[in-house]
């Protein structure tokens, strides 16, 4: 099975709601206010760094416009994955995710946490809600300096799926490459690792 196949449905959700123009939902008025904080207990299930958890902080202080994701297809359309990443690192900031108890080395700053570009919602099942958010990934000056292929993964895409009481669950790829297939006319993403971050136990911190 390709990577393209095992990456997270998640991850596919999110490109796509960033990245088509068609979704009407997302312009619409969220029904969850903002400053929003979840807290989520996420587990690796991917060959790389398998079996790692970790309780990670998600603060939404405000929801991405309308013209700010016409902003971001315009960049994607016109000048593919580099064109979007330069954009998504000019957006103003829609939030914060960081690991605050994670223990050792921490050389890409994950316990101050790294900025959100991207954040939306839009309704879900029975009373509840997706959150869509994507940023560009946190780089450590070792591998900013050493250009390994995982520069080539510069985004992390979340999905999450609350119900009406704010518990849910979600999926994360931490490293995604994002391109169009002119051939099929298909947005396609490629993760570094096999298999997503499940994020579990989310809930809306009150």
């Amino acid at each position: 099975m390709s990577r393209h196949t095992q990456l997270a449905f998640g991850a596919i959700a999110v490109a796509a709601a960033i990245l088509t123009a068609s979704s009407g939902a997302v312009a619409q008025a969220p029904a969850l206010t903002v400053p929003l904080r979840l807290t989520t207990w996420a587990v690796s299930m991917s060959n790389v760094a398998t079996g790692k958890n970790a309780v990670i902080d998600i603060n939404i202080t405000r929801w991405s416009t309308p013209a700010e994701r016409q902003t971001l297809i315009t960049a994607f359309t016109e000048k593919g994955q580099d064109g979007l990443l330069r954009a998504l690192q000019k957006s103003k900031a829609t939030g914060r995710v960081r690991i605050p108890g994670l223990v050792g080395p921490d050389p890409q700053g994950w316990r101050l946490g790294w900025d959100l570009r991207y954040a939306t919602v839009q309704p879900g099942d029975d009373g509840g809600h997706r959150l869509f958010i994507a940023t560009d990934r946190p780089i450590s000056f070792a591998e900013a300096r050493e250009q390994p292929r995982t520069m080539d993964y510069p985004f992390t895409l979340i999905e999450i799926r609350l119900d009406k009481n704010g518990k849910g669950e979600g999926k994360a790829a931490v490293a995604t490459k994002i391109s169009i297939n002119k051939k099929k006319n298909t947005l396609e993403l490629e993760n570094y690792s096999t298999e997503p971050v499940r994020l579990q136990e989310v809930k809306v911190d009150k």
